[in-house]
């Protein structure tokens, strides 16, 4: 059987491979491409995005007592782990709240290769967090008890079967399963991984979802700005913009039970499919005493100590033959501080021969042309930058604008074949609706001053471009060169690694039908014409220099 399923990967392969020399799917080997622009296609659109009402039965507590919900499945570090998170008992929402006890019910997981056999046991720990605003007229949150228990000795590419909760008060969940990730290695990769940023729960992110669902991942990348409870006051009352709207406000609140909302509609799917989630903007959520980030911290189970990072707001993992870094834009990311020393152990560490494909994701992009947060992340790029293109990143996924762009291969807004592609998805469907306009735009520049967000640091860095076709100005006049493609449409992405030269990339807008794509490219990996890092190759040429000599 395993003859004929290596036999038929195979098989696959050569297709893809045919496709793309033949030319119907572009390679990055016949760019850099002249950058294109796709209008929003206003008949198909399907409109505003609207939030999903706490009247939908998909968001509707269904379970009794402390029955387990809202149940997801995160990786670890490597393939013989995984995290299994779930939440018992009502959260409360009001003037006064009682916070439950988390050590009032255990948080077990029985498990096992067969779904009538559930063998094996893993105990973890719980918790519940708090949502609190020292301001009269407030309604303070406290969650119901959140549970993360890791799973360990598990096989590599194999579906496991499994019951969470407490055996001793008879509130087991149903069995659901997961298939765990191949293991490391340069012919080892997972089918599907889909990739979404800025998801909220609209109609429109409904939608993202099912489509998302057609395209079978084997792994959800959610690069930030998850639930957007903070676009709502503690009563309920919500907006599409809250500083617009909400201005008077002693601080900014956030209404939490948007939050179980997102996880019970996730449920059917994060039971049985991984998700890796890093923080966005949206997360942040200030509450008294100087607390932030209390629910994504909480929610989430990360594998931050399983990569030597012991935060949850940046970490790496392995699935097959790729190596994923998740790195925090809203925590201190300058070069004297412990995110970027973790960075450089972490990638100092990374084995190309052992996973060719480096991917790192954070939530502010630093090559985007839209209008909406231009050059906001310019600080970020100015401390990393260097440091990921000296290990030959491959991929660069982010979120935070709300459309569609790929970029060329870049480096320091200059084209470079031994750059990065930058990918923006924060088109997952949220309430706050699409980013359209272009910074290079007539009349759309914006003024450097007001790209500048608190929450990204205090320093400001965005500036005048000082080479290349914009030398001077803070703005293109045109369409950047090494901006490829971009869209404003709300959509998702599917990343299939196919060996450990060609990776498909695929962008499926909503209003499209499921099996289509609106932006495709075969993104290649040409190690041997950069300079680069690595723990196999203690060093490499300079880019250029052998083919000199």
């Amino acid at each position: 059987m395993k003859t004929w399923k290596g036999i038929a990967l195979v098989a696959v392969i050569l297709i893809l491979l045919e496709v793309a020399l033949s030319g119907s799917i572009p390679t990055t080997l016949d760019g850099p491409f002249e950058p294109v622009t796709s209008p929003l296609d206003q008949i198909k659109f399907r409109g505003l995005a609207v939030d999903v009402p706490e009247t939908d039965l998909r968001v509707q507590r269904r379970v009794k007592g402390f029955e387990p919900e809202q149940i997801s499945v995160s990786l670890s570090a490597t393939e013989d782990s995984v995290w299994i998170s779930w939440i018992t008992g009502d959260s409360q929402i009001g003037d006064d709240v009682k916070p439950l006890d988390p050590n009032s019910v255990g948080s077990v997981v029985h498990f096992g290769r067969n779904k009538t056999a559930l063998n094996w046991k893993a105990v973890g720990y719980s918790l519940v967090y708090n949502q609190l605003f020292p301001f009269e007229g407030l309604k303070n949150y406290t969650s119901g008890i959140i549970h993360h228990v890791r799973l360990t000795g598990l096989k590599p590419k194999t579906r496991y079967f499994y019951q969470c909760g407490d055996p001793s008060v008879a509130s087991m969940s149903n069995v659901h399963s997961f298939k765990t990730m191949p293991a490391s290695g340069p012919n080892n990769y997972p089918s599907r991984i889909a990739i979404v940023g800025d998801l909220g729960l609209t109609y429109n992110s409904t939608s993202t979802v099912a489509h998302m669902q057609s395209n079978n991942p084997d792994l959800l990348l959610l690069i930030g700005d998850v639930t957007y409870a903070d676009l709502y006051l503690t009563n309920g009352t919500g907006s599409d913009c809250y500083h617009c709207v909400f201005n008077n406000t002693p601080i900014h609140e956030s209404y939490q039970p948007r939050w179980d909302y997102w996880g019970r509609f996730m449920e059917p799917l994060l039971s049985e499919m991984p998700i890796m989630v890093v923080e966005g903007n949206h997360e942040i959520e200030s509450q008294g005493q100087h607390k932030k980030f209390e629910a994504y911290k909480s929610r989430f189970a990360f594998p931050s100590v399983e990569s030597s990072s012991n935060s949850e707001f940046y970490y790496s993992f392995n699935a097959g033959g790729i190596h994923f870094i998740m790195l925090g834009a809203y925590t201190n990311f300058k070069r004297s501080g412990e995110q970027y020393k973790w960075l450089e152990e972490d990638l100092a560490l990374v084995d190309r021969n052992l996973t060719p494909w480096l991917i790192a994701t954070w939530h502010a992009p630093w090559y985007s042309t839209y209008r909406s947060h231009y050059k906001e992340a310019e600080c970020m790029r100015l401390e990393m930058e260097e440091l990921l293109y000296s290990y030959g990143v491959d991929i660069v996924f982010n979120g935070h604008v709300h459309a569609y762009e790929r970029s060329n291969r870049v480096y320091n807004f200059t084209l470079d074949e031994c750059g990065p592609v930058h990918i923006t998805v924060g088109d997952g469907g949220n309430r706050e609706n699409l980013a359209i306009s272009h910074a290079d735009d007539p009349g759309n520049c914006p003024e450097p001053a007001s790209t500048h967000d608190s929450n990204l640091g205090d320093d400001f860095c965005a500036t005048n471009f000082s080479v290349g076709p914009a030398a001077g100005q803070f703005c293109w006049d045109r369409q950047p060169e090494y901006s490829a493609y971009r869209e404003g449409s709300f959509g998702h992405g599917i990343l299939e690694v196919i060996n450990q030269t060609y990776a498909l990339w695929t962008w499926h807008r909503n209003q499209d039908l499921y099996n289509s794509a609106g932006d495709a490219i075969y993104i290649v990996r040409e190690p041997e014409k950069c300079l680069f890092k690595s723990r196999s190759h203690e060093s490499r040429w300079i880019k250029g220099f052998a083919s000199s000599l």
